[in-house]
């Protein structure tokens, strides 16, 4: 882009940063206020009656008391016996499929035709 057009465009965004700087001093209160003062002569709004937070999650439940001796057992043995099930039904695993991979055939290199001489230059070396 041409240099002036450059500057034509920096100058009208430099004009618009300045207007609306301008703009938001205009239209600001005259005074700050902290929250909850009244606006001066205008109408107050009541303060909002809200409950006290509640946390959303409560405490968690206590962890189950442990097993005994004598369940883990059992536990154990039902799963060794399901785990032995499981493997009896499960079909065996089939092969891998063989691949014979194909004799490749050999690449002859491109034939190679030989140079042809340069052409007698037309002007006598002296």
């Amino acid at each position: 882009m041409p240099r002036s057009v450059l500057q034509v465009v920096a100058v009208l965004i430099g004009l618009v940063a300045l207007g609306g700087l301008g703009l938001g001093f205009v239209s600001a209160p005259e005074r700050g206020r902290l929250p909850g003062e009244a606006a001066p002569g205008g109408p107050s709004s009541a303060a909002i009656d809200a409950p006290d937070a509640t946390p959303i999650i409560d405490a968690p439940p206590p962890p189950p008391p442990e097993k005994a001796e004598e369940e883990k057992e059992e536990d154990k043995k039902a799963d060794e016996e399901a785990d032995a099930k499981l493997v009896e039904k499960a079909p065996p695993p089939a092969p891998p499929p063989v691949v014979v991979p194909e004799p490749a055939e050999p690449i002859a290199p491109p034939p190679v035709e030989p140079e042809a001489p340069p052409p007698p230059s037309e002007i006598p070396p002296f």
